[in-house]
């Protein structure tokens, strides 16, 4: 049964055509449907305001690979500002359920880090409205491997480049990050993507952990995490554990930053990580608020805060790594 645009509007679900193969989008989780749902519960949160320095350069939609049905995926690049330009670049990965978002919802926050020095990049990757798992690990990778190889045009260093999300993304941040070595998530064309530290905001570490079960697979078939991987845990367990980060957590993983909203749900599995990076002496930082909104870092006064913790922290990285 066909559905009227408007009908498809209306419920957050539109098919686009164009010269690519048609693209489902879900438009359904957005900041403003966010602040709707809690700014009453919240009364604290605010809009953010962007401001911009003098000379400051944001480079939009810029191409980093092609897809099946030649669709151009594409980053935004929030240049350092040069008066604190540090050659440290940060990959930022919007949340939404695997399947809904956009990478815009993180200008604030790039704006607020390329104004302290880094190259921050928000990137487009395919949701599972498009493509199941592990599409959207294969194509964040690839966005590192191509910053690394326009390392010199955009004046960063290959070797310090970041990832952090939130929310889902922040799951996929930590994933990326931690599972660098695994082939499953890299293309033939890029096969390695390390990067220098991982920033996840409120972003699950283990699936499997009855937490996290508890909720991503609370309504099985149609919890947001079975339809990215597949399946229920009940049906694909093995695939639950591999697209979990704790998973693959070890000697060589980078230092790790996780701010959580204090919804211990959204960063299950964080003991075992943080024991784990311990127990191999990699720097790690665990920031608790006081069980405010789940996506806290969309607004004000969470998200300069979160520029400050994040910049604090990669600045403590910088310095070890310096000292090594």
């Amino acid at each position: 049964m066909k559905r009227t645009f408007l009908a498809l509007l209306a419920s957050g679900l539109l098919s686009l055509s164009g010269r690519a193969a048609e693209i489902v989008v879900d438009d359904s989780y957005s900041p403003g449907e966010r602040f709707a749902r809690n700014h009453k519960k919240h009364p604290e949160i605010r809009w953010p305001a962007l401001s911009f320095e003098a000379g400051q350069q944001i480079a939009f939609e810029r191409p980093y690979k092609q897809v099946a049905g030649g669709r151009d995926l594409h980053l935004d690049i929030f240049h350092a500002t040069q008066a604190h330009k540090n050659n440290q670049a940060i990959v930022l990965v919007h949340g939404g359920g695997w399947r809904s978002g956009n990478k815009s919802h993180f200008y604030p926050l790039a704006n607020l880090l390329a104004q302290r020095g880094y190259t921050v990049v928000a990137v487009e990757y395919r949701l599972s409205t498009q493509a199941p798992y592990p599409a959207g690990l294969i194509d964040i990778n690839d966005a590192i491997s191509w910053l690394k190889a326009n390392s010199e045009r955009l004046q960063i260093d290959p070797d310090r480049i970041a990832i952090g999300g939130g929310s889902s993304g922040g799951h996929m941040a930590a994933l990326a990050g931690f599972a660098g070595d695994f082939a499953g998530y890299h293309s033939s064309q890029a096969p390695h993507s390390g990067v220098n530290a991982i920033i996840d905001l409120d972003g699950v570490l283990d699936f499997t952990t009855p937490l996290a079960l508890k909720f991503e697979n609370k309504k099985q078939a149609k919890s947001a995490a079975a339809l990215w991987l597949g399946g229920t845990y009940e049906q694909i367990p093995a695939i639950w554990r591999e697209a979990s980060p704790a998973s693959y957590v070890g000697e060589h993983s980078p230092p790790t930053l996780i701010i959580s909203s204090g919804q211990l749900r959204f960063t299950a599995g964080r003991q075992a990580v943080q024991a784990t990076l311990d127990q191999h002496n990699i720097p790690h930082q665990y920031i608790e608020l006081d069980e405010t909104l789940h996506t806290f870092w969309l607004f004000e006064p969470y998200l300069s805060q979160t520029a400050q913790w994040i910049d604090t922290f990669l600045q403590r990285v910088r310095k070890q790594g310096d000292m090594q």
